[in-house]
């Protein structure tokens, strides 16, 4: 599967490292270059368009197949996991798997009264028992790309009647993935979404919207916005509104535009390009003698390799290095020829 996306980037590295951030697209800095431009004229209608906020929400709610009312906007995938901690009864029971990403786990963690309990990825819908409230896992693993067994955990939560939390953001924009199977999603868009830091969405079903008190409420949360600007809000926003952070205008009008070019190119287009460059990187591994962790996500993380990474960085070969492991990420900006100039760098 070949994806021409020559005009939308312009990378001066061979980049992988899209499981740290992804690429602007040309159309996002743009889109971004043109509201700094206004900001620093002297913008009539204030620091950025509502419109542009909602037209990301959309956008978003459209790749991950949910309405966009089940959508909320936000900077940051802890602010929202810490609304949904804050959900939780005293001693509730919380399950994640071992590792899992800091921003999933510590929000929980930090209440001091929930009880946390870990579990190896693989076996996470085994560990589901009564008495677990929520299981809180990452889709994809960032250290090293290990997908979870989505369904199983879905399965086994329904079962216990456990809700699910689950993080996207090193799976939505590769994966074709449905968020409105799951009580809570939140996905970081600064990485396979190709948008800037500051844009996160959260997904929550109807049900699970009862759940949540919008404890960082301010006019935005409002049904009637502009006329709720003063004084305590009257009426909620219905839907996932009410759970919105009030926005980084610059990230959202490059978010806006940098999720159009994934609606356009298509998810499922994505994934096939991508994990065939994966593919590709495994079975040059292999050649090399090297055995990367098992599995055949677009991110590849090679134990034991770390150390390589500041010589591939010497070589404009961005990769990173994550506990342990030398990890490469293949995106829709990559080609055939970044694969081989990674193995090449590495055969020294």
């Amino acid at each position: 599967m070949r994806i021409n996306n020559g005009a939308e980037f312009a990378p001066t590295t061979t980049y992988l490292n899209t499981a740290s951030c992804g690429l602007l697209p040309h159309r996002a800095s743009e889109a971004v270059r043109a509201l700094t431009a206004e900001l620093g004229q002297g913008r009539p209608g204030g620091a950025g368009d509502f419109e542009v906020v909602d037209a990301a929400r959309e956008s978003f709610a459209r790749i991950v197949g949910v309405a966009p009312g089940r959508v909320a906007t936000g900077g940051s995938v802890a602010v929202h996991v810490g609304l949904i901690a804050a959900s939780l009864p005293p001693g509730s029971e919380v399950l994640f798997p071992e590792g899992e990403f800091a921003s999933v786990v510590t929000p929980f963690v930090m209440r001091g009264d929930l009880r946390a309990r870990y579990a190896p990825l693989e076996s996470l819908a085994d560990a589901v028992r009564p008495g677990t409230a929520l299981v809180a896992f990452s889709a994809v693993q960032s250290a090293d790309g290990r997908t979870a067994d989505l369904d199983a955990v879905r399965a086994a939560a329904a079962a216990h009647g456990a809700r699910t939390l689950v993080d996207a953001t090193q799976a939505v924009g590769w994966l074709p993935f449905d968020a409105g199977r799951y009580d809570y999603t939140v996905t970081g868009a600064f990485k396979w979404l190709l948008s800037p830091r500051g844009t996160q969405f959260l997904t929550v079903t109807e049900e699970a919207q009862e759940t949540l008190v919008p404890l960082h409420a301010g006019w935005l949360a409002a049904a009637d916005t502009w006329n709720s600007t003063y004084g305590p809000v009257s009426e909620l926003a219905p839907g996932a509104r009410r759970f919105d952070e009030p926005p980084a205008f610059l990230a959202y009008h490059g978010a806006a535009a940098a999720l159009t070019l994934l609606e356009e190119t298509g998810i499922d287009a994505v994934h096939a390009h991508d994990t065939a460059l994966a593919a590709r990187y495994r079975a040059g591994l292999a050649a090399l003698g090297h055995e990367p962790v098992p599995g055949t996500s677009p991110i590849v993380a090679v134990p034991g390799l770390a150390d390589r990474q500041p010589e591939l960085a010497r070589a404009k070969v961005v990769t990173s290095a994550r506990a342990g492991h030398l990890r490469a990420a293949f995106h829709l900006y990559n080609t055939e020829a970044d694969v081989d100039r990674l193995l090449d760098v590495l055969s020294g």
